[in-house]
C-alpha cells in the first residue's frame, strides 16, 4: 500500500481548526493504523535519526561509559537505603541482599546492551520498544520515563541542598525560605537547587565529551570518599556485629529473618543499581559501540556490585543491626562515637558528590530520550534537534533543564520520592519482554502468537506469585502455592524453549542463556513493582493517562501526517549491511 499522501489536499493535522477537528473525527481509524507500528532499525538508524539535522558526535569509549555508569548508580540514595533494608529487613545479611540485587541488576543490564549493541541510538527504551512493540507503547512507556527523570532529577537536586548543609554543619532551613501563602509541601524555595539543575544543563549542552571528564573526576572523588568510608568502618568495625544484635531478645546470627528477610532486603535496595539504563541513551556517541558498550553497561554494574557490597558489611559492623539508624546509618554511627563526628562530615560530601554525578549522568539521559521521541514525530520535531557546534540536543536539554529547575523550586523533597521509580522498572519490564520478542520472532517469517502467549502467561503466572507473597497470610498454603507458580513459571519457560525456535541470532553481543536471563528480569521487576505503594500507581495512572491524551489529540495526528509525507515510509526488511556502514 502506497502511504506517500498529504493529508486534506496538502494540509497537515494542525494547519487549521477546521481541519484539526475533522482530524480528530479520524483519531479511531489513526489510532489503529498508528498505534501498533513498529519502526526498523534501518529507519531508526538513517532516516529517523535524520530529523535531527545534525548528528551527535562519536567521541566516548568504554571507560566514559563505565564512569557514566557508575556516576548514574551511585547517588546519595544508598547511604539510606542501606540502613533501612539492614534495620528491617535482613539484618547484617543486608551484603547478600546488595548481591542477589546486583546480580539481578546485571541481567536487566544484559537486556538493554543487545539493544544498544544492535541499534545504537540515542533513544534508549523508547527505541527499543518501538521497533518491538509500536509507537503507542513506546510513547506511554517513553512518557513515563521521562516524567520519572523530571521528578527524580528535582528531587535529586534539593537532596543537594540537605546533604551540603550536613557537610557544612548549616542546617537546610537556613538555605531555603519559606513562602506561607503556598500549600505545605510546596512552599519551601531552594535556590541552590535551582542553581544545581540550570548549571548541569548548561554543562549538558556544551558538550558530552567534556560532559563525561567532569562526570569522571566527580564520579573519582565520590569514590574516593566512599572508600574512605569503607575502610573507616572495617577499621572501626567488631565482627561480632555480625552475628550479634544490641537486645539479646532480637533474633540473632548472620541471617536474622531468614530467607525472607535476605530477599526482601534485595527488593528494597534494588533501586540503588537504577542509573545504568541512562548509559544506552549514549550509545549513538560511541566510537565502537560493538566493543564499547558491552563494557560500559556490564562494567559499571559489576563495579557498583563490589562498592555496594563492600559499603554494607562496613556499615554491618560499625554497629549491632538493630542499632543502625534507618534514615542516615553511616553518619549516626560516626556520630555516637567519640572523637569520630568529623567523618559525618566527609559522608555529607561526599554524597553531594553522589548527588552531582547522578544528576549530570540522569539529563544527559532524559535529554536525549526526548530528543529520539521529537524524531519520532509523536511530539514536535522541535525537540530533536541537535545544535551545530555542539552536538548536543540542546533544545531538549534546555527545555526539561528548566522543567526540573521550576519542580525544584519549591516541591518538597517527599513529594517528588513518592512519585518515581514505578516508571523505571515498568520499562525495564518492557525492555526485557522486548528483548525475547525479538529474538523469536521475525516479522513477515514467524508468527508472534506462541511467543506473545508465552510472555503473557508468564507475566501472569509471576503476578500471581507477587500477590500471593504479598497478601497471603504466612502457613502452609502460602507456601505450597508459592511452590505451584515457580514450578509452573520454570515449566512456562522451558516448554517454550523447547517447542519455539529462536528467529534471530545476534551477530554482535547476544544476552547469554536466552530465554532465561530475561524471564529473570521480567519476574524481578513485576516482584519490586508489587512492592510499591498505592501513590506510586495513582501516579502512574495518571500519568499514564496524560500520556494517552496527549497521543489522541496530538501524537497520532503528528505521526499519520509524518507518514503521509513519506518521513516515517518504514521498510518492511532491515538491512543490517547497510546499518554497519552507518557505523563504520
Amino acid at each position: 500500500m502506497d502511504t506517500r499522501y498529504r493529508n486534506h489536499g496538502g494540509e497537515t493535522s494542525f494547519s487549521s481548526l477546521r481541519v484539526y477537528l475533522n482530524a480528530l473525527s479520524n483519531t479511531p481509524s489513526r489510532f489503529s493504523r498508528r498505534a501498533l507500528s513498529a519502526s526498523t532499525s534501518y529507519d531508526e538508524m538513517s532516516r529517523v535519526r535524520a530529523v535531527s539535522g545534525e548528528q551527535m558526535r562519536r567521541t566516548l569509549r568504554w571507560y566514559d561509559l563505565v564512569g557514566l555508569g557508575i556516576g548514574g548508580m551511585i547517588g546519595a540514595g544508598v547511604f539510606v537505603t542501606t540502613g533501612r533494608a539492614s534495620r528491617l529487613f535482613a539484618g547484617p545479611s543486608i551484603v547478600v541482599s546488595y548481591a542477589i540485587a546486583g546480580l539481578c541488576a546485571l541481567l536487566s543490564a544484559f537486556c538493554y546492551t543487545e539493544f544498544a549493541v544492535h541499534l545504537p541510538v540515542a533513544g534508549g527504551a523508547f527505541s527499543y520498544i518501538r521497533i518491538t512493540f509500536g509507537e503507542f507503547p513506546a510513547f506511554l512507556t517513553g512518557a513515563n520515563l521521562i516524567m520519572d527523570y523530571v521528578m527524580s532529577n528535582a528531587a535529586v537536586s534539593r537532596g543537594f541542598t540537605a546533604y551540603l548543609g550536613s557537610a557544612f554543619g548549616i542546617s537546610t532551613s537556613e538555605w531555603r525560605f519559606v513562602v506561607s501563602s503556598l500549600p505545605n509541601g510546596f512552599n519551601e524555595i531552594d535556590l541552590i537547587a535551582v542553581f544545581v539543575v540550570l548549571a548541569v544543563t548548561l554543562i549538558i549542552c556544551y558538550s558530552t565529551r567534556e560532559s563525561s571528564k567532569l562526570n569522571m573526576v566527580l564520579t573519582a572523588l565520590h569514590i574516593a570518599f566512599i572508600v574512605f568510608v569503607i575502610v573507616m568502618g572495617f577499621w572501626k568495625g567488631d565482627t561480632k556485629n555480625l552475628t550479634r544484635p544490641d537486645n539479646p531478645e532480637n533474633p540473632s546470627g548472620f541471617f536474622p529473618f531468614g530467607a525472607s528477610g535476605v530477599f526482601n532486603g534485595a527488593a528494597m535496595v534494588y533501586l540503588s543499581y537504577i542509573g545504568y539504563d541512562a548509559v544506552s541513551t549514549m550509545a549513538e556517541e560511541v566510537r565502537d559501540p560493538v566493543k564499547d558498550i558491552p563494557m560500559g553497561i556490564s562494567g559499571s554494574v559489576a563495579i557498583v556490585i563490589v562498592l555496594y557490597c563492600l559499603m554494607a558489611v562496613s556499615m554491618s559492623m560499625l554497629l549491632p543491626y538493630d542499632l543502625i539508624d534507618p534514615e542516615a546509618p553511616y553518619s549516626a554511627a560516626f556520630s555516637k562515637s567519640e572523637g569520630w563526628e568529623w567523618v559525618t562530615k566527609v559522608v555529607g560530601i561526599g554524597a553531594s558528590f553522589g548527588i552531582l554525578t547522578s544528576l549530570l549522568v540522569a539529563m544527559l539521559g532524559q535529554a536525549r530520550y526526548m530528543c529520539v521521541i521529537g524524531r519520532s514525530r509523536v511530539v514536535s520535531p522541535w525537540f530533536a534537534m541537535v545544535h551545530p557546534k555542539t552536538s548536543t540536543p540542546v533544545n531538549a536539554s534546555v527545555f526539561l533543564g528548566i522543567f526540573t529547575a521550576a519542580l525544584a523550586l519549591f516541591t518538597d523533597l517527599n513529594v517528588l520520592l513518592n512519585l518515581v521509580s514505578i516508571g523505571t522498572l515498568f520499562v525495564f519490564y518492557m525492555v526485557a519482554n522486548a528483548v525475547i520478542f525479538r529474538r523469536y520472532v521475525a516479522v513477515g517469517y514467524t508468527k508472534p502468537w506462541p511467543t506473545l502467549s508465552f510472555l503473557c502467561l508468564f507475566s501472569i503466572t509471576t503476578i500471581v506469585f507477587t500477590l500471593v507473597c504479598k497478601l497471603a497470610p504466612p502457613g502452609p498454603p502460602k507456601w505450597f502455592m508459592l511452590g505451584a507458580c515457580a514450578v509452573a513459571a520454570i515449566a512456562i519457560v522451558q516448554i517454550f524453549q523447547c517447542v519455539v525456535s529462536q528467529a534471530m541470532n545476534p551477530e554482535f553481543w547476544g544476552v547469554p542463556l536466552m530465554p532465561w536471563t530475561p524471564c529473570v528480569s521480567i519476574f524481578l521487576n513485576i516482584f519490586l513493582l508489587g512492592s510499591l505503594d498505592a501513590p506510586s500507581y495513582v501516579r502512574f495512572g495518571f500519568f499514564s493517562g496524560l500520556a494517552v491524551i496527549v497521543y489522541m489529540f496530538y501524537s497520532v495526528h503528528a505521526s499519520y501526517d509524518a507518514e503521509g509525507d513519506g518521513s516515517l515510509d518504514f521498510k518492511d526488511v532491515e538491512s543490517l549491511e547497510r546499518i554497519n556502514r552507518i557505523l563504520s
